[in-house]
Order: C-alpha cells, then sequence, then structure tokens
C-alpha cells in the first residue's frame, strides 16, 4: 500500500508540474522559436520611427515644392488609429490587424510620393499616420503576448530598437533630399518596402495564443503554443492560460468600464505614464536639437546622427536591462536622468554660465536626455502596461492609453515653440524637469514591478479581485 501511496504521490506531482509550467529539468522554452517572429512584428515599430524621422530631412525640400510645413496630419491619423486599434485587434485578431495597419503605410507613402500639390500630401499623411497609430500597439501586444516570460522585457525592447533604427534610416535616406531634387519622394517610396515585408511575413506568422483561447479557439491557441515554445510546455501554457481567461467568453468590454469600472487604476496609470513621457519634453528635445547642435558649429545631419545614436545606444541598454533590473527600476532611472539632463540644459539658458559654456552643456544636456529617455521612459511603458492589463480589456486599454499619448503629443508640439518665445528655455526646460520629477514620484507610488511573471501571475498576483 505504501508503495502504492508512494507511486501515486510522484504521479500527481508529475501532473501538477505538468499543469503549472515547466519542470526544472525542462527549464525555459528556447528564445529562438519566437525569435523571427518577434522581428517581425517590430517592422511596426521600425516604420514608425521612420515615418517620425522621414520629415525632418525633406521638409525644406518638399515646402518648395508643396509648401507643405508640418505633420499635424500624421499626428490626427496617428489619434485615429490608436484609438481604434483595441477593437480591430479583438475583432480580427493580430496577424489581419498587423496587414490592417501595413496597408494604409503603402496607400499614404504612395500617395506622399507621388503628391502634385498640398492636399495629395496631407491626405497621404493622414493615411501613414492611421497606420503609424495602429503599430505600436499593436507590436507591444504581440511581443507580450507571443513571448517566453524570461525574455519578455528583452524581446519588449526590440520595439524601442526598431523605432530608434527606423529613425536613423529616415534620416541617412534623407541626406541627398537637400542637394537633389525629388529625392524627398523617393524616400517616401522606401517606406512602402518594409511595409509590403510586414503584410506578407505576417502572413506565416502565429496568431496570439490569448487571442485564440480568448475566442474559443482551444485547438488553435495549442497550435501556436506549439510553434512558439515547442511541444513540451504546451500543457503548462494552457493550463496557465486557464487560470485567468475562459475560452468563447464573449467581448463585452465598454469604454465606460475602462475608464469608471474594475480597472480604472490600471487605465489610469496607463493614461498617466504616456502622458509624463511626453510632457518630459522629448518631443522638443528632438525638434529644437538641430538649432542647438548648430549654435555649436555642427550641421543638422551631423546633429541627426549624433541624436540617433544616443537614442540606439540607450535602446539597446534597455534591452540588456529590462530582465535584469525591472521595469520599475529602469522607468525610475530614466526619468531621473532626465532631470539631470533638463537641469543641464537650462543652466545653459541662465546668466550664471559663461557663452563658451554654454553651448557644452546645452549639447551635453540633449544628447544625456534623449540616451536616459530610450532606456526606460521611452520603451518601458508600453511593454508594462500591456503586461498588467487583463487579457479580456488589454488591447482595449492599451488603446485608450496610447491615445492620451497622441493628445498630449499634438499639444506639445503645438505649444513648445510659442512657449520657448514667451518664457524662454530657461524656464521651459525647468517645466520639463518638474514634470519628469512628478513621473519619478508616481512611478515610485503606483507601478508594479512585472518582470520574469507571466501574464497569468501578473493578473492573479498584482490586480485586485472583483
Amino acid at each position: 500500500m505504501k508503495l502504492k501511496a508512494l507511486l501515486l504521490f510522484y504521479v500527481m506531482v508529475f501532473y501538477v508540474r505538468s499543469l503549472n509550467g515547466v519542470s526544472k529539468e525542462i527549464g525555459n522554452p528556447s528564445w529562438k522559436r519566437s525569435f523571427l517572429y518577434i522581428l517581425v512584428a517590430s517592422l511596426a515599430s521600425f516604420l514608425y520611427g521612420y515615418h517620425l524621422g522621414v520629415i525632418n530631412e525633406t521638409l525644406e525640400s518638399i515646402s518648395n515644392d508643396l509648401h507643405f510645413n508640418g505633420n499635424t496630419m500624421a499626428e490626427g491619423g496617428g489619434f485615429l488609429g490608436s484609438t481604434f486599434s483595441g477593437l480591430i485587434v479583438d475583432r480580427v485578431g493580430f496577424r489581419r490587424a498587423f496587414q490592417l495597419c501595413a496597408l494604409p503605410m503603402i496607400i499614404g507613402s504612395s500617395m506622399s510620393a507621388t503628391a502634385k500639390n498640398l492636399w495629395g500630401m496631407l491626405l497621404g499623411r493622414l493615411f501613414v499616420g492611421t497606420g503609424m497609430g495602429l503599430g505600436p500597439t499593436l507590436a507591444t501586444l504581440y511581443v507580450t503576448e507571443v513571448s517566453p516570460a524570461y525574455v519578455r522585457g528583452t524581446y519588449g525592447s526590440f520595439t524601442q530598437i526598431a523605432t530608434s533604427l527606423g529613425l536613423m534610416s529616415s534620416l541617412l535616406i534623407g541626406f541627398p533630399a537637400k542637394e537633389t531634387e525629388g529625392w524627398w519622394r523617393i524616400c517616401f517610396w522606401v517606406s512602402a518596402v518594409p511595409a509590403a515585408l510586414l503584410a506578407l511575413f505576417m502572413e506565416f506568422s502565429p496568431e496570439s495564443p490569448h487571442w485564440l483561447f480568448k475566442k474559443g479557439r482551444a485547438a488553435d491557441a495549442e497550435a501556436a503554443f506549439e510553434k512558439l515554445l515547442g511541444g513540451p510546455y504546451v500543457k503548462g501554457a494552457m493550463a496557465e492560460l486557464s487560470k485567468s481567461e475562459r475560452g468563447g467568453e464573449a467581448e463585452t468590454v465598454k469604454l465606460s468600464e475602462l475608464l469608471f469600472g474594475h480597472h480604472r487604476k490600471v487605465v489610469f496609470i496607463g493614461s498617466t505614464l504616456f502622458a509624463l513621457q511626453q510632457l518630459s519634453g522629448i518631443n522638443s528635445v528632438f525638434f529644437f536639437s538641430s538649432t542647438v547642435f548648430k549654435s555649436a558649429g555642427v550641421s543638422s545631419q551631423s546633429a541627426n546622427i549624433c541624436v540617433g545614436i544616443a537614442n540606439f545606444l540607450g535602446s539597446f541598454a534597455a534591452l540588456l536591462l529590462m530582465d535584469k533590473l525591472g521595469r520599475k527600476v529602469l522607468l525610475i532611472g530614466s526619468f531621473s536622468g532626465m532631470i539631470v539632463a533638463m537641469g543641464l540644459q537650462a543652466a545653459s539658458a541662465s546668466s550664471l554660465v559663461s557663452s563658451s559654456n554654454e553651448v557644452y552643456l546645452s549639447v551635453g544636456g540633449m544628447l544625456l536626455f534623449v540616451l536616459a529617455f530610450s532606456v526606460g521612459a521611452g520603451p518601458v511603458p508600453s511593454l508594462l502596461l500591456s503586461e498588467m492589463f487583463p487579457g479580456r480589456i488589454r488591447a482595449k486599454a492599451m488603446s485608450v492609453c496610447l491615445a492620451s499619448h497622441w493628445v498630449v503629443n499634438f499639444f506639445v508640439g503645438l505649444l513648445f515653440l510659442r512657449l520657448l518665445e514667451q518664457i524662454g528655455p530657461l524656464v521651459l526646460n525647468t517645466i520639463f524637469a518638474t514634470f519628469c520629477l512628478v513621473a519619478v514620484i508616481f512611478v515610485k507610488r503606483n507601478v508594479l514591478e512585472t518582470k520574469g511573471k507571466s501574464l497569468q501571475e501578473i493578473e492573479i498576483t498584482l490586480l485586485p479581485p472583483e
């Protein structure tokens, strides 16, 4: 009897371990199985970065040809895309949503490249902006849902690196625009290529198992897990999924539930993080960088390269540190570094600094700000919130939070030059530094660490019961 009882005990232990996760002998699933799909999804972030920067070097040429003098239509399209991204994902899934993201970018890039007048360019930028609004949301959510927990932070940093590479690529490709007539059209045609590759490769990528299970397609979810993690990990992954989500559950999430219901606090945290990200002054730094470097005798092209390198180095550091230090530590360290950087820029505008040191403080502060931002404040909020939101509301809640990002982005861009003229760089940089300080305090009090936890563990342990 003792032998039978002992045997039964070991059978039960083995069964429980197979349901709750992978045994120690098996270890973590190979990161290589999901790596290629992460790269494909990151093309959406690459396109986002490319279209952010494509106007920078080509604006003078476009303005001469078409009298186009801004990027507001892209921001408006970005707001629309981010607002409806959650609804689109919930309805059609990630693979089709990525393809729907690529389509307006292809159409918009083609329209911009062939534009004969201002309205053609504006309409093209509106289409592109819609894809830009969809892209970051889709990439973050998809990476979160298909990555093994132990590398999810690292993979999440890929989207920021892809954005940096896209930004640098647009600047490098745009260099001949000022000397070569019509080169700006080439810059827009080029962006259609990665968009087409995104649409094509997504056809061969697995759907999110979380989305499949939520739609009652458990067998398809198992097949997706096998493709992403490997056969030995499917049972454990499905058991984890079953703890927090019910297959076939009707999707009834309403906006009122997100804003005033059980998850309003997490939605508030997410919206505030994205708002503080933009109120930190990052867009003003990118916008004003050429002017600051010019005062130091550095050309706009060299300035853009320096800013791009700082952005890339910070993003690469985030990739190495995200799963080691954790999301909360990176956020606090990032915003703290941005306070110091803004302090240097504010000091450079004060009367206490000599004119010879003013340039060094200003340039150094600017590069430090970009570096600090890309380590944490840039990549962490979207990844952190996609982890914290329960699967049932994840896509729609992220779309609400990112909509706040675009709204604040628009107003900061609209008011920056006016504020700079009226209150001067010293006061304005001090205001930005204050927002960074508010961000540090906010993160310390409200942000929960998600490093190394499965999405189901986060949902069960970090969110209050209903």
